[in-house]
């Protein structure tokens, strides 16, 4: 099994920076397409941002020019940079990972449990 935890929520004032860091562990044996969903209350769950093993990446229009997603292959991390935070980036995010477990090398998606991003004055 492949775990993933994030950290890095909280709350901040409209115009701050956040940065959200997703470390995956457990039995890895390769990932593939690292990504950030997020949801608000009421609303569905959505693409933020998503990285490809490569480093490629695609953004959510919404986010796009404040945002920016990496990642770290040697330590099974990824982060989200969130700059100039607006209200409506209020959610709870979520990390995202396609893998493969080590012993069954059966690619799955694998869901951390969440953090909380509260923008408000």
């Amino acid at each position: 099994q492949v775990q993933l935890v994030e950290s890095g929520g909280g709350l901040v004032q409209p115009g701050g920076s956040l940065r959200l860091s997703c470390a995956a562990s457990g039995s890895i044996f390769r990932i593939y397409t690292m990504a950030w969903y997020r949801q608000a209350p009421g609303k569905q769950r959505e693409l933020v941002a998503a990285i490809s093993s490569g480093g490629s990446t695609n953004y959510a229009d919404s986010v796009k020019g404040r945002f920016t997603i990496s990642r770290d292959n040697a330590k099974n991390t990824m982060y989200l940079q969130m700059n100039s935070l607006k209200p409506e980036d209020t959610a709870v995010y979520y990390c995202k990972a396609d893998a493969t477990d080590r012993a069954t090398r059966v690619l799955s998606n694998y869901w951390g449990q969440g953090t909380q991003v509260t923008v408000s004055s």
